[in-house]
Parts: structure tokens; C-alpha cells; sequence
């Protein structure tokens, strides 16, 4: 056989092609739908609030990004109108990031476009395969976390 072979792409380029498409997705729709002002970045803030608030150094946890680049995009989407900083009743030194009423309506819409994403995968997989590929995923991510979590010494 000459030329060269054609490997099947790595567990990286998998990744990167699903988190690509899915965020291109996911921010057009929502631009359609009057959030044009927010970049798939603020995804790293946005995919982890809660209504109830959530401290920045969780969101930070949860993205997997330094808290610095958390802080920066609190400040960007504050300055925007999606979040707002309020005291941690369970510890007034603390803040809790809360969505304000515009970042609960994203947080609703962003919600409905992916379970739209979602149904259709499981439509053209089947819900049986779809539901086995989200859950070898998730043990796949945590695996995942877990290696390098500890190759990294956190």
C-alpha cells in the first residue's frame, strides 16, 4: 500500500470537534435569540451558574479554569448584565456570583438549545446508544480529571 494511512482521530480531536460544533451551535442560536454580546468563553462561567449563586473560586473547580480567567470573565459578563456579585450569607467576606434576570434568561435558553442537541443525537443514534455514549463520556471525563489532577499534583 503506498501513501500515507489515515489514523482515526485521537480522543483529543474527538473532543475538540464535539466542544467546537456544539458551542458554534449553541452561541449562534442564542445570538439569534438577543444574546449576541456573549463569546463561547463565557461558556466557562455561564455552563456552571446557578440560580442560587455559586462562589467564583467553584466556578473556577468546575470549568477546570484558574480563578484568574474566572474573575475576568465575571467582570466582562457583569459589565454586560448577565451576573451580579452578592454576599455569601454563609460568609459575608464571601461572594456569591448570581445570575441577574437577563443571565437566568440565557441560562433558560442555552438550557432548551441543548436539550434540542441532545434530542436529536439521541434521535439519530437511538436513545439506548445515545444514553450509553453520554454515560461512557462522563466515566471518560472523570477518568480523565482524575489522571490529570494528579499528574499535575492537584
Amino acid at each position: 500500500m503506498t501513501g500515507r494511512q489515515v489514523e482515526e482521530p485521537d480522543l483529543g480531536v474527538l473532543a475538540a470537534q464535539i466542544l467546537f460544533s456544539v458551542q458554534r451551535e449553541l452561541f449562534t442560536v442564542l445570538a439569534e435569540q438577543g444574546f449576541d454580546d456573549i463569546q463561547p468563553r463565557a461558556g466557562a462561567v455561564l455552563a456552571h451558574l446557578r440560580p442560587d449563586g455559586i462562589r467564583a473560586s467553584e466556578l473556577a473547580r468546575a470549568s477546570g479554569q484558574h480563578k484568574q480567567v474566572i474573575g475576568t470573565l465575571i467582570d466582562d459578563l457583569e459589565r454586560m448584565g448577565y451576573v451580579e456579585r452578592k454576599p455569601d450569607p454563609a460568609d459575608r467576606r464571601a461572594k456569591l456570583i448570581h445570575p441577574t434576570e437577563r443571565g437566568l434568561l440565557q441560562m433558560q435558553a442555552a438550557t432548551s438549545i441543548m436539550r434540542k442537541i441532545e434530542e436529536r443525537h439521541a434521535k439519530m443514534l437511538g436513545e439506548q446508544e445515545y444514553n450509553a455514549f453520554k454515560a461512557a463520556l462522563r466515566r471518560v471525563a472523570a477518568l480523565q480529571h482524575k489522571n490529570g489532577a494528579s499528574a499535575t499534583g492537584h
